[in-house]
């Protein structure tokens, strides 16, 4: 993604810095803040903020604090911003030294939150920024409707993103917002949501977030279940454990890797490798396992924010260090060739 190194808008300015330190893994309420305050200035009637930015009065809007006003201040008197500037500088290369040729070979990604689950900005932003990175397309996978904490869709709001997601890939064309949804895996290996929506769907990522620590038969039972059933292309974080970061850590969930990669390997269905630094899942040795059973893959970010997008790298990197090949991974195909597969289970 092209830096920034010649004068902005005052709300790219900010919108720009909340993507560098999202990118590399500031406190999230340290994003918030320059967030909020590109949102607050991007909501000013035309005019305003040109006055504001003259008459030294940005902090007198609620959302604008002293470090962002001085952001947008310098943004609007046709200078690259100080702040920005070094962070700029500090952003310059790859979030990590490895995954180059696989991360190069990546045309998209099939995993990915906005704000209609618990996302922090808006699916037309995400879109954007994964086209800016230089993807041909993004699956939107926002929650389903039992993870209430995430505010995952029911049904009803389901069908309404897919007429908001129809609108938005006309006016992003050639660029494509794939329809998609992360789904429970429930107790028993259903999946949570109604069949008819999940036919229409371009991607289903299908993945386990309660009752991590059920019993390990039952829980291969539930997974290859849920594997076998015909709406599933991805299985997402499959091990669901939590290497570090603000949530803490948590250990794997057990389960027979033979048997559930078996039956990925079967039914065609990607195993994920997930991007997110603080999931580092499956582990390689499963990644290991899993090439050798000859599953391909989906090497995706699961961003919640739109500098998450650009955590590629980490997974390309971990792929390539257990000798997953371009060719193994899905999302390395053209959109064509990619729905192509996703529509096998059709």
């Amino acid at each position: 993604m092209r830096r920034v190194d010649t004068p902005v808008h005052p709300v790219d300015a900010l919108r720009r810095i909340g993507f560098l330190l999202e990118r590399s893994r500031e406190a999230t309420y340290r994003v918030k803040a320059y967030r909020a305050a590109a949102d607050a200035l991007a909501a000013l009637p035309e005019g305003e903020l040109a006055d504001r930015i003259a008459a030294g009065t940005l902090t007198e809007l609620k959302g604008v604090g002293a470090k962002t006003a001085a952001v947008a201040q310098q943004a609007g008197e046709g200078r690259v911003p100080d702040y920005l500037a070094a962070l700029e500088a500090a952003a310059d290369g790859p979030v990590t030294e490895g995954g180059a040729t696989l991360r190069a070979a990546l045309r998209g990604d099939l995993h990915t939150h906005s704000t209609w689950s618990d996302g922090g900005s808006p699916i037309e932003e995400m879109a954007r920024t994964a086209a800016r990175l230089g993807h041909d397309y993004m699956a939107l996978t926002d929650h389903s409707p039992r993870l209430t904490v995430a505010n995952g869709l029911s049904a009803d709001r389901l069908r309404e993103q897919l007429d908001v997601v129809a609108e938005l890939n006309e006016r992003l064309a050639p660029f494509r917002i794939l329809t998609g949804i992360e789904v429970d895996i429930l107790d028993d290996g259903s999946l949570d949501q109604e069949d008819e929506l999940l036919a229409r769907l371009d991607v289903v990522v299908a993945s386990v977030h309660s009752k991590l620590k059920m019993e390990r038969e039952a829980m291969t039972r539930r997974m290859v279940t849920a594997v076998a059933n015909p709406h599933t292309d991805v299985l997402g974080h499959c091990t669901g454990r939590l290497v570090t970061g603000e949530r803490g850590t948590r250990g794997e969930s057990q389960f027979d890797a033979e048997l559930v990669f078996a039956a990925c390997e079967r039914f065609g269905v990607a195993v994920e490798i997930n991007s997110r630094p603080e999931r580092r899942d499956p582990p390689s040795r499963l990644i290991d396992l899993a090439l050798e059973t000859g599953c391909v893959f989906s090497v995706d970010t699961d961003a919640h924010a739109p500098g998450q997008l650009d955590w590629q790298p980490y997974g390309c990197e971990r792929a390539e260090a257990c000798g997953v090949t371009p060719d193994r991974v899905v999302n390395t195909r053209g959109v064509g060739d990619l729905l192509a597969w996703a529509g096998r289970h059709g």
